[in-house]
Formats: C-alpha cells, structure tokens, sequence
C-alpha cells in the first residue's frame, strides 16, 4: 500500500535508518507501549505496526516513536502512540465503517484509521498548511482513501454524514452538537472535554439505535484546544 522507499528518501532525515531499523523501532513502540498496556484490538496492534510514524513527524528521528507527543508546528502537537491507539479501540471499529477526523494534524492518525477500516476516511484541519502538507505525505505514503478538507471541524462534514465513527483530536470545553447530529444510530464519537487550563477527560458519545445518546467519561488527558468561530 505504500511506496515507502522514495518517500524515506525525499525526507532525507530517515534515510539514515535502514527500513529493518523503523520496522524494529515501530514493533517496540508496539510491544512496549500498546500491548504491555490495555491495547488489545488486533487490528489497531496491526496498523501501529505498519504505518510509518517517522514519516509524519519529519526530523524526530526515533523520537517518533517515544512515548510522548511532539510538536508539528503552528502550535499543534501529534498525540503519544498510546493516545492514538486508545482512542483509536475505543472506537471498536471494523473494516467498511466510515469514519471522521476533526483535527488532522500531520496525518498521522487519519492514516491508522484507513489501516482499520480499509476504507475512506474524511479528515478536517483548520491550520491550511497542515491540511496541505498532510494530504500530501498521505497521497505520497499511499493512503489515497484519506480525503482532507480544511475548515471548521466543530461543524463536521454534513455532506458526507453520517459516520459510523468520529474521533476529535483537540480538546472542547463541551461536545459539538453538529458532531452528534452526524452519528449513524450505534456509532460512537470520542472527544477530549475540558477548559483549557482544566483538565480534559476522553469522551465516548454513543447513539443508540432509537437515536438516544449516551455519554461516558474516560480517561484524564491533555489536548491542545480545538480552534475555529464555533469551537470557542
């Protein structure tokens, strides 16, 4: 599915590594930090092992593939792999479900999605050039179901609701009921809710199949704000 050797190459940085080393870097990261933890899907173990996170996080070397998030300019950071694989679980996807991403950052997470799912998966960023630079390392990486849009992820994206699945990757003071609207009955959304400077718990938004919505509070975490007219 990806062309992985010429685009190791146009970044320069990792081709220092030879493709053995990332792959042994990426089985870490999974052995360690996922499944000696409470990750325990088979495919989202699957997909951490094979998307190259190097690759979205140009120049952090085997940083990348730390337990702790980095930076990624203009102010927006990539979640820690264990985040990324948590939410990701907490979605209980399956192959076909069509999904949505608010907050596409480098790419990252929309790429473990498709991995997941097999098929499309629309992802919306409010920074232009993050959506520029994103959709081009996921065209370039292979991932031509990935379809990024820039605008104002608190509104979602109407025209292709509803979804199976919605992951919020930056934090809200409350969760955005456009989102809501645009879950299928038995879909789930999870969000990071809290204040900026309060602290943020992972939320898992269920529509249940008469249409009623259930909400459960997760785990405590730290998510850079989710921006925009209707995100503040």
């Amino acid at each position: 599915m990806i062309p992985l050797l010429a685009f190791v190459l146009a970044c320069g940085a990792g081709a220092a590594r030879a493709a053995e080393d990332w792959d042994k870097l990426r089985e870490q990261m999974v052995q360690r930090q996922l499944a000696a933890r409470d990750i325990t899907d088979a495919a989202v173990l699957r997909a951490m092992r094979t998307v190259p996170r190097h690759l979205f996080v140009p120049g952090a070397g085997s940083e990348a593939y730390g337990d702790f998030p980095l930076p990624i300019g203009h102010g927006q950071t990539i979640s820690q792999p264990y985040i990324v694989a948590y939410m990701t679980q907490a979605l209980r996807l399956k192959q076909g479900d069509k999904t949505l991403e608010v907050g596409t950052g480098s790419g990252y997470q929309a790429a473990v999605l498709a991995e997941v799912t097999r098929t499309n998966v629309y992802t919306i960023e409010i920074v232009e050039p993050l959506a520029v630079s994103a959709a081009k390392r996921l065209k370039q990486l292979g991932y031509d179901k990935v379809v990024v849009k820039v605008g104002d992820g608190y509104l979602g994206w109407p025209d292709q609701a509803p979804f199976d699945a919605i992951i919020v990757t930056a934090g809200a003071e409350h969760v955005p009921p456009p989102l809501v609207k645009q879950l299928k009955p038995g879909a789930r959304m999870i969000i990071p809710v809290g204040g900026q400077w309060a602290v943020q718990y992972l939320t898992i938004i269920e529509k249940l199949a008469d249409g009623t919505v259930r909400t459960m509070r997760d785990i405590p975490v730290r998510f850079v704000p989710l921006t925009g007219k209707q995100g503040k």
